[in-house]
């Protein structure tokens, strides 16, 4: 599993706006800035859409006025569901990123496998990552929802 003090991998990840499909990459998301990320097992989930990213969408401005650049949402799920999830949730102030196939989460050793429920996700975490290095990681244990709210971010900004 990743840690601190470890950079992050090079993936591209999808990402649907309004000009289209695009795959930014780990590079372009994150070097030379300041980059609060969070990461929910998926959209439209119960925790992820009630507490998870509301908390996020609520602090966006107090999280930004402490230097920080982007703040990113990433799932595996594909780009049109995270797009439909953040236009549902009315988040505007949140970069979502696609991670359809999972290569980021295996790539930073954060998956777990919910067979029929919804077959490889990513954990529940937050980190925040500074020009590509990662200087906070929270990852929450199974069934959790306290380490990676943003309200914890945000403190420890």
């Amino acid at each position: 599993m990743i840690k601190v003090g470890d950079r992050l991998p090079e993936v591209s990840f999808s990402q649907l706006t309004a000009d289209g499909m695009k795959n930014p990459t780990t590079s372009e998301v994150f070097a030379g800035k300041k980059v609060v990320l969070f990461a929910v097992p998926g959209a439209f989930t119960p925790t992820c859409s009630a507490a998870h990213l509301p908390g996020y969408i609520a602090l966006a401005d107090q999280i930004k006025a402490k230097g920080v650049d982007t703040i990113v949402c990433t799932a595996v799920n594909d780009a049109f569901v995270m797009k439909a999830w953040a236009d549902s949730q009315n988040a505007e102030e949140i970069t979502f990123l696609a991670d359809g196939g999972g290569s980021f989460h295996k790539a930073i050793g954060l998956t777990m496998e919910t067979a029929d429920f919804g077959g490889l996700r990513s954990q529940r975490y937050a980190m925040i990552v500074e020009n590509g290095v990662v200087t906070l990681l929270n990852v929450e244990p199974p069934k959790t929802f306290e380490v990676s709210k943003a309200e914890v971010l945000l403190a420890a900004l």
